[in-house]
């Protein structure tokens, strides 16, 4: 999974075991550690409907030693379309402003890039080649 952070907004690409998995298990979850004791950890998790969470909608949070995002059931098993590329939403901040948030599946690149594994990314909708 990759994170990446700009201004108000966070993006996350999955790849299909990414995917698979957070369907299945509920959460997906990867780290960068920075140094003894200082790790980043990012996660997405499902919100099941009979939580008692906000299940219906997508919110955000950073604390601890990490960034999780929460996204509905329904958004999710959704997702598992081909045609569905990514899932978006705006969380208003206190104090005004907004959070900006887009998961995306990760596509392969229409030029490969040496050194990077991309067998288990999804294929590009604008290559020629789309079987996976």
């Amino acid at each position: 999974m990759k994170l990446r952070i700009l201004g108000n907004s966070v993006r996350f690409r999955v790849s299909q075991a990414e995917l698979t998995q957070l369907t299945a298990e509920g959460h997906v979850e990867d780290s960068v550690e920075f140094g003894p004791g200082a790790t980043l950890v990012y996660r997405l998790e499902v919100a099941e409907p009979d939580t008692g969470s906000a299940a219906d909608s997508i919110s955000a949070g950073y604390g601890g030693n990490g960034v999780r995002v929460v996204l509905p059931r329904e958004r999710v098993d959704a997702w598992q379309q081909p045609d569905e590329v990514s899932i978006r939403a705006e969380q208003a901040l206190p104090g005004g402003g907004s959070l900006s948030i887009l998961i995306e599946k990760d596509f392969t690149c229409l030029i490969p890039r040496e050194g990077e594994d991309q067998s288990d990314l999804f294929p590009n909708p604008a290559s020629a080649d789309t079987t996976p």
